[in-house]
This record gives structure tokens, sequence and C-alpha cells, in this order.
């Protein structure tokens, strides 16, 4: 491993215990941007942007987009990395809470994305996200963050007694099997509103003000260390939030002043990226054209500058399982600690193709890490990513990676630190060219 390994496997750490949900890994992204001197802009304001200038804007406060402004000319273009902040997981409903026997309250969810469900079970979980308060504007109400440190909630599995075929497969519910229980109540009647008295405690404010809430379930088992020597990291959220940890260092360890460097950490991918602050959307295309604007750039300066641009669009990859090596592909199966994994599809699910991942590859080369390919096995069908997407609002040349990592969607998955410094090197040297 690189130097810098311990420290950024220990940075990587704390972002993903910090980050424990999409509106959490935003806030943390941005509390560094800030110490870092960027600014942050207001969509509805007008921009006057300076040459060599630090910037940032939020949208819907999950997704997140950092640039430091180019001081060469539009043929110069903008050297853009893209990633994704939601995983998988569980959301709270409103009307939650549901009483059982005894007084045990669980709550009502529903299933977000695509995650193992099983491995959900008998772990501590708790409550995190967004709460949207009253205030003297109706069409801007107040928003505020909140997170409970402490472990609030379990989905129980059924005992083996009861299901003496479980290990035989077990087809599960998502509105019977996947409920959290919560606690205990003495009568129905304590039971309802709950959440929102719960909420209103934590961050000290009457329950009357809060309007709604976008809650999500997390695993509160912190991040960890694992291997012989420390070589795997174990945590939830890794898809995709090692690449935004990634992304972030890089743009803030790069130096290059002559390209406009673009961070771009779109929500909702997990849910096909449809949404205002998703990657489907025109929010990047919005921005793009913004900042060549308010340097004084025409329609023709923008349109020079996204010919000469290149993206990376950074989602892991499914590194070769020890246990199902069938599952890949024959000649194309990344390994953990391999390096960055170039990923390609002949259907077009990612956007790389043989021009894009020759630029990556000598990206790779100069920053003297290895890389590798990751090609579906054509019997199992993939998913698709940010990249392929996003060129349906901007025809951006560029590559589809990530790290390859194991259990992909469950709630802890496993990657390689010595990938991860591989990447920050490969990130670093993409803004730098």
């Amino acid at each position: 491993m690189y130097d810098k390994s311990a420290y950024y496997s220990d940075e990587l750490m704390e972002f993903l215990n910090r980050s424990v949900v999409n509106f959490y890994a935003v806030d943390t992204v941005r509390h560094r941007l800030e110490l870092e001197g960027f600014v942050r802009l207001d969509p509805r304001d007008a921009w006057t942007l300076e040459k060599g200038g630090r910037y940032y804007m939020t949208k819907n406060d999950s997704a997140i987009f950092a640039f430091v402004v180019g001081e060469s000319d539009a043929s110069e273009g903008y050297r853009i990395i893209s990633a994704h902040s939601d995983s998988p997981g569980f959301r709270v409903k409103p009307n939650a809470e549901m009483v059982c026997d005894g007084g045990v309250v669980k709550l009502n969810t529903e299933v977000y994305g695509g995650p193992i469900l099983y491995t959900w079970f008998d772990r501590p979980l708790s409550l995190a996200g967004r709460v949207i308060l009253r205030s003297n504007d109706p069409l801007n109400p107040t928003t505020r963050l909140v997170k409970f440190d402490r472990p609030l909630l379990t989905i129980p599995h059924l005992a083996i007694h009861f299901n003496r075929a479980v290990n035989d497969g077990n087809p599960l519910s998502r509105q019977k099997d996947m409920l959290p229980v919560i606690g205990k109540v003495k009568s129905a009647k304590d039971a309802k509103g709950l959440v929102t008295r719960l909420v209103a405690d934590e961050i000290g404010v009457d329950p009357e003000l809060i309007l709604d809430y976008d809650l999500s379930l997390f695993d509160t088992t912190p991040a960890s260390l694992e291997g012989m020597e420390g070589e795997f990291i174990s945590s939830g959220r890794l898809d995709d939030l090692s690449m935004v940890h990634a992304a972030m260092t890089a743009l803030l360890e790069s130096d290059n002043m002559s390209a406009t460097r673009v961070m771009a950490i779109f929500d909702n991918e997990e849910t096909g990226s449809g949404t205002k602050q998703g990657a489907a959307s025109p929010v990047l295309c919005n921005l793009l054209h913004r900042i060549n604007a308010s340097i004084g750039g025409s329609e023709e300066d923008y349109l020079r500058a996204i010919a000469s641009s290149f993206m990376v669009s950074a989602d892991n990859a499914h590194a070769i399982h020890p246990n199902y090596p069938e599952k890949q592909d024959p000649t194309n199966h990344p390994v953990v600690g391999g390096g960055p994994v170039i990923k390609i599809n002949a259907n077009c699910k990612y956007m790389t193709d043989a021009d894009s991942a020759a630029v990556f590859r000598t990206i790779c080369e100069r920053a003297e890490v290895p890389y590798q390919y990751f090609v579906n096995h054509s019997d199992v069908a993939g998913g698709s990513t940010l990249g392929n997407i996003l060129t349906s609002q901007i025809d951006l040349r560029g590559v589809d990676m990530g790290a390859g990592i194991w259990a992909m969607h469950s709630v802890r998955e496993t990657a390689s630190i010595d990938d991860h410094v591989y990447i920050i090197r490969a990130f670093t040297e993409f803004y730098n060219c």
C-alpha cells in the first residue's frame, strides 16, 4: 500500500460513519468543502464566478455539486467525476406506527432500491434523515437534519423452530417480514405520532412544527478494517459512498488550474435516477451552462467545452467472489485489491467504449496504479449506472468504473483499502490532466 493508506482508510471510515443516509452524506461533504474554502451558491441567485474560484451547490439536500473554475478558455473543457449519495435500504412511511400484541410497536416501512433483505435481520438499527418544519413562508419551510446515534430498532427474524426449512431458501415479504420493532407502549393511543414525538425531542422542537420527514433506517455498526493486515474494509454504504469520498479527496488534492474540475454527487441512482436531484435530470447540464455563462462564455463556448470534456462515472463493481467464481465472466473478472475496474457492457448499460476505456487506462498508468476490466457473464444480467443516464442530457465522453467489492447491496459490503488508495490516485491524476 502507498504511504497515505492509513490516512485514507481512517478518513474513509470516519466519512462512512458520519454519512449514514444520503442527507448526511451530502452534509458531510458540504462541511469538508467549506473547510477547504468552497463558497456555497444558491441556484435562485445570480452568479458571478471568478476563474480559480471554488464553489458548490446542493439540490434537495441530498445531492451536491462542487467545482473549481478553470483559468483557460473553453477548449480545456470540464473534468467531471460523478457518483451517488444513496444506498439501498428502508424508508419510513407516514403514519408508520403499528401496535402488536403486548404493546410492541413496529414501524411500517417501504423498501428503497434493491437491498439484500435478509442481511438486515437482527441488527442494531436506527433512524436518520431530513425533517421539514413550519416557517412563515409556505413555499419555503425550514429543513433540519436528524440522526439518532443510539440503536432504536431491530428487525427480528423468525426462529428456526417455526420455519425448519429457512436454510433451504426463505422467500421474504417486504410488507410482512421486514418491519422493524421500535419499542413497547402501554396503549395503542400512546403509539400514535410516536415517531414525530421522538424526532421533535431529538432536534428540540414542538411536534406541532413538524410538517413531514424523510427518514431511513441505518445499521449503527461502525465501519471496520478486517483481514490479517487490515486489508479489507467492511461497512454499510460502500456502494457508492467510497466513490464519493474518493472524488471529494481528489478534488481537494488536485491542483490543475487550467480546466474546470467538477464533482457531481447525485441522489436516487438506486431507483433509476429519475428525480430532480438524479442523473436523469438536467441539474448537471444546467450547472455547466451557468458556470460557462457566469465567466462570460457564449453558447458556442459551452458547446466547445462539452466537446473537450471527459467524465468518470464512479460506481462500484463486482469483484470475483471466492465462493462463486462461476458467476463472473471467464476472462474479465476483477479481484479485490487489483485496482480500479473499467466497466464495459455491449448493450450500453455503461458509457464505456474503447476510446474512453483507453483514456482511463492511460490515466491509471500515469498514476502508477493497476487497472482491471469487468464485463458481465453473458448469462447474468447486470445493472446500469450514472454514465449512460447522464449522456441522455449531455453528450459527454466518459467511462464507467468503480472499486471491485463483495456483497453489493448487503447491509455491509466489503472492499479493499488498496483499491481505495489506487482510485484516489487515479482521480487526482485525471483532474490534473
